[in-house]
């Protein structure tokens, strides 16, 4: 059973810039940030794969978040720049086993909320 678990979320304004970490029990080979904002389903935000050579972004925060993993530390970052106030929400992180349906998790952590004031 892998732990999760994340930090770094807060309030700040439009523009600003926030690093969220996942520190892990252990890190499977796909590791996620998703989130969910009130109202709305949970959406993925960034994927990254193995040693971290490979990762996805949602069209809403590509070139502005940076998805990263540090194995040796067992700990996953988001990197979020330019922030704005659509991206408030529950940030979690995630990690899928190999054999598990792309799209589904195993492992959840307990989220972590980012607020954006315009």
């Amino acid at each position: 059973q892998v732990q999760l678990v994340e930090s770094g979320g807060g309030l700040v304004q439009a523009g600003e810039s926030l690093r969220l970490s996942c520190a892990a029990s252990g890190l499977t080979y796909v590791m996620a940030w998703l989130r969910q904002a009130p109202g709305k389903e949970r959406e993925s935000v960034a994927t990254i794969r193995g040693s971290g050579s490979s990762t996805d972004y949602a069209d809403s925060v590509k070139g502005r978040f940076t998805i990263s993993r540090d194995n040796a530390k067992k700990t996953v970052y988001l990197q979020m720049n330019n922030l704005k106030p659509e991206d408030t929400a529950v940030y979690y992180c995630a990690g899928r086993n190999p054999l598990t349906r792309i799209g589904s998790y195993d492992y959840w952590g307990q989220g972590t909320q980012v607020t954006v004031s315009s």
